[in-house]
């Protein structure tokens, strides 16, 4: 086999390829007397078809599968013998591929780029500490309280944080405009759901009240006729209800799977979900700060390939939240590369660099790391051990918990090495600050 290599322009790679003739004909050969053992073909045994007919009826379609595999086959032989390393397929062009001749093609790939490490100890990072307060527990349980909560009606003036039904006919220079009329509509007032001024204008009805609100839409209103726009609304007001919060007793607490314990107990679990929760917001906030630094601190040259696969990936992974798999439109047009860019463009990155760390510092995964991490994410679970010897049983399911670990590493050996600030925090602007990310 003959092979020269060049490059053509920064990680793009041209292979040209040569085989011998003779070991494409031989292969060709070879299946093809596999083939005649078992055709039937009218006015001959099975298996006693003249090698002639045989060639005649089905050479074309073997060379063509043998054309394939040895491609494939010579490809991967010619890259680890330059030593080059693809990111992403090939694209082939056939120069000679007659039968009798020897075949030759050139394949064109990028190659994974070089990448060398920074100093680590100039990176700064800082690191938050907190814990859950019974203050916070509390918090929580108001929280929990509040989604909790239903609606009674009442026979007095709305307040603000008061549900009320209405009717209402919105109208620009006396004429209804779309979108702007609704029958029935439940509203909470407080709740910035409508324009401007247009809840604070119901405060103070009753149920049977009616007003017209004379408003504004605002200058960056979504829908771009209505920027701007001065309109009015006829409201009717159908009815008043304010919220009630449930009672902390055992009917409340079996809503949230505690079942014996009443109250302690409650309090226990809200506040060791509040812990993990915690836990889970410092350290993906100390993970962020290592990551853009190590993209600060390298700017390795991205693979066109590994980009594009990246981009799919994350489009895919959005139609499955969104369930767009089941519809037929276009999927490129509504969700295009650009949506996907610039994520995916970190994300090949961060993995070049970590790929690198790893691979120069020797760092292997951590069996008991990763046995933690599952047993973290089935304890969640009304089986954990059940859920953890799926995790084991299941390879693919594996690797994605080792990966994680393995990044987590990285971020460990790069915080013994970085400048790392303690700093005292709290729960709430911990977890809010991470959620707002």
């Amino acid at each position: 086999m003959q092979v020269s290599i060049e490059t053509t322009s920064g990680l793009e790679r041209r292979l040209t390829v040569g085989v011998p003739a003779a070991e494409v004909d031989s292969e060709v050969q070879k299946r093809l007397q596999q083939a005649a053992k078992n055709i039937r073909i009218n006015g001959f045994r099975k298996g006693k078809v003249p090698m002639k007919v045989v060639k005649q009826r089905y050479g074309d379609g073997v060379r063509q599968e043998v054309l394939g595999d040895v491609i494939n086959r010579s490809f991967y032989e010619a890259v680890r013998k330059e030593d080059v390393k693809p990111a992403g397929q090939p694209s082939i062009e056939p120069k000679q591929f007659e039968e009798g001749k020897d075949l030759e093609y050139v394949a064109t790939f990028e190659v994974y780029p070089s990448v060398e490490l920074g100093d680590f100890s100039k990176i700064e990072v800082t690191r938050y500490k907190a814990d859950v307060t019974a203050e916070d527990v509390d918090n929580m349980i108001d929280v929990l309280r509040e989604h909790q909560a239903s609606w009674k009606e009442v026979d007095r003036a709305a307040q603000d944080g008061d549900q009320v039904n209405i009717d209402f006919v919105g109208t620009r220079d006396g004429e209804a405009f779309e979108g702007g009329s609704a029958e029935g509509q439940n509203l909470v007032l407080g709740s910035g759901s409508m324009i401007p001024g247009f809840e604070d204008g119901l405060v103070g009805l009753k149920a049977g009240d009616e007003k017209t609100l004379e408003l504004t839409f605002p200058e960056d209103y979504q829908a771009e006729e209505l920027r701007g726009a001065a309109v009015e609304f006829k409201v009717t007001v159908n009815s008043v209800s304010e919220k009630e919060l449930p009672e902390l007793d055992k009917d409340f607490y079996a809503k949230f799977g505690v079942e014996k314990g009443g109250k302690p107990q409650f309090r226990k679990e809200v506040k060791a979900n509040m812990a993990r929760e915690l836990k889970n917001a410092i350290k993906a906030k100390t993970k962020n700060q290592v990551m853009d630094a190590l993209l600060e601190t390298h700017k390795p040259d991205l693979p066109k390939a590994l980009v594009s696969s990246e981009i799919e990936t994350l489009r895919q992974q959005m139609m499955q939240r969104f369930g767009g798999q089941q519809q037929n439109f276009d999927v490129k047009s509504l969700l295009p590369d650009t949506m996907f860019q610039e994520d995916a463009e970190r994300r090949v990155a961060l993995g070049l660099v970590v790929g690198e760390i790893v691979k120069e510092n020797q760092i292997k995964v951590d069996a008991d790391r990763v046995r933690e991490m599952v047993e973290e994410l089935a304890s969640t679970y009304e089986e954990p051990e059940a859920v953890v010897n799926y995790y084991y049983e299941n390879r693919q399911l594996l690797s994605s918990v080792e990966s994680a670990a393995l990044e987590d590493q990285v971020v460990d050996f790069i915080l013994d090495k970085a400048k790392v600030t303690d700093e005292s925090s709290s729960y709430d602007d911990i977890v809010t600050r991470q959620k707002q990310q």
